[in-house]
């Protein structure tokens, strides 16, 4: 058996805390793992031949860093541009033998009762290799109107027809499907051949079939990564794997679960699974509270205290700060297309920004100048590079740091300080085993993150 790991959303719903650039699959969110790092774990006590990622291009380095515990053979498929899970799963399906067993799921789920899984999963892969496409139903705790539900049709202790797919309905829908005991939640979650996928999504979506095929036939390695010809698939529409083959086939399979499971949907759905004290308040971070009661707090930086509050979500990062009724929190996606419809870089980065070498938190700012804390990883290195409007003044607070300014190497110890002129062509590495940290002072014209010209770069980032 393959296992496919999607790992391409945005997880607009949890900002402050996901963002488009770091979203939250790759962010600690309910443990001191990442939740692509729980799935991976999730899925190590299968028998599984390989692991493949499908994530976007600009997610590249965070799967790279968090598939390294992997002891399988791993891959990353990366998406130029994100087009819904269809065609997501055709690379990845292209990309595997013919009669291969495809394990897909998501890579932001929560799922607290993995062993469950493991035996659904195992007695499923009969039907799957019988020629079946098995979806896997979770059993509906409570009405959840934030979930898409299966209804079940015929069938016996180990699967059923799937009679018919619904949207998230509303609350006195949601109850009449729970009440009835013939719907369950819709988990996104598959098991089938590579073959069998392929050839009904050719019969319902020949479009997409057929500009997969070619995207993958046109691709190119990269270290870690496979790269998608990105001319073909920009060219491929986007659709759903519900929409364009679990609707339509006759193939369709459900085999339910009796698990606790969330898709992390939004902050409302992480308070759900989540621990909570004597008073159902789920804290993350440092928080006092007073007479305050089933709330969400989350604090990344900073001391929230609350008095008196009931049903909120209170969650701050080191550059925005989110209140919200908790009955509101699927409203969250609208408040970030309100920051991006205002061109606030809110919606899109944190202050502090990961890279493969390690992470900037911008720390001050002004006119023509900017200040930045810069974390180096042990044996990383940033770039070759030189900037046309910009000078950058580095001062080491703690480890070593290895420069390179033009024609000249020399290191540099805590307290010591450099000066890099406008155009000059400069690196900067950490040649030792524990972290480098420095203050670096920009200042110039224009510092945007674009006013970079590379020349060498260890991550394949030179055009």
């Amino acid at each position: 058996m393959k296992i496919i790991v999607m790992a391409g959303g945005y997880g607009t719903r949890l900002w402050p805390v996901s963002r488009y650039m770091h979203p939250k699959q790759f962010l600690s969110i309910n443990s001191d793992s990442t939740l692509l790092q729980d799935t991976y774990e999730r899925v190590s006590s299968f028998d599984i031949s390989s692991i493949t990622t499908v994530c976007n291009n600009e997610h590249r380095f965070f799967v790279a860093e968090q598939k390294r515990h992997i002891q399988a053979e791993a891959k990353i498929i990366l998406e130029p541009i994100g087009k819904n899970t269809a065609p997501a799963i055709a690379l990845a399906a292209f990309d595997s033998d013919p009669n291969d067993l495809l394990l897909v799921l998501s890579a932001d789920h929560v799922m607290n009762e993995d062993e469950k899984f493991l035996k659904a999963v195992n007695s499923s892969k009969k039907i799957a290799e019988d020629g079946k496409i098995v979806t896997f139903g979770i059993k509906p705790s409570f009405p959840h109107i934030g979930y898409g539900y299966i209804k079940k049709g015929k069938g016996d202790l180990t699967s059923y027809v799937i009679e018919e797919f619904v949207e998230k309905p509303q609350l006195h829908e949601a109850e009449n499907y729970v009440a009835s005991k013939n719907y369950l939640w819709n988990s996104g979650i598959f098991l089938f051949k590579a073959s069998v996928y392929l050839k009904e999504l050719e019969k319902y979506r020949p479009d997409i079939h057929e500009i997969c095929r070619k995207s993958i036939q046109n691709s190119k390695d990269d270290l870690d990564f496979k790269r998608i010809d990105e001319d073909l698939f920009k060219k491929c529409p986007s659709d759903s794997i519900d929409y364009a083959v679990m609707e339509k086939t006759d193939l369709g399979r459900v085999v339910e679960i009796d698990i606790e499971w969330s898709d992390v949907g939004s902050w409302s759905a992480l308070w759900d699974v989540s621990e909570k004290d004597a008073d159902g308040n789920n804290i993350f971070g440092d928080a006092i509270t007073i007479d305050s009661k089933n709330c969400l707090i989350r604090s990344e930086d900073k001391l929230i205290a609350t008095i008196g509050i009931k049903n909120l979500v209170v969650v701050s990062s080191k550059d925005a700060v989110l209140i919200a009724n908790k009955d509101k929190t699927q409203d969250v996606k609208s408040l970030v297309e309100m920051l991006k419809d205002k061109n606030r870089n809110e919606w899109e980065i944190h202050r502090e920004v990961y890279r493969p070498w390690g992470k900037y938190d911008s720390i001050d700012n002004g006119i023509d100048y900017q200040v930045k804390r810069i974390t180096v990883k042990p044996g990383a290195k940033l770039s070759l590079q030189s900037h046309k409007h910009r000078s950058e003044h580095w001062v080491v607070v703690s480890g070593v740091a290895k420069v390179t300014k033009d024609n000249d190497t020399f290191l540099l110890n805590k307290n010591e300080s450099t000066y890099i002129p406008v155009g000059t062509i400069h690196s900067l590495e950490n040649p030792e085993d524990y972290d480098l940290e420095l203050i670096e002072v920009q200042s110039g014209s224009y510092l945007g993150e674009d006013d970079i010209i590379r020349y060498e770069d260890v991550y394949g980032r030179v055009e």
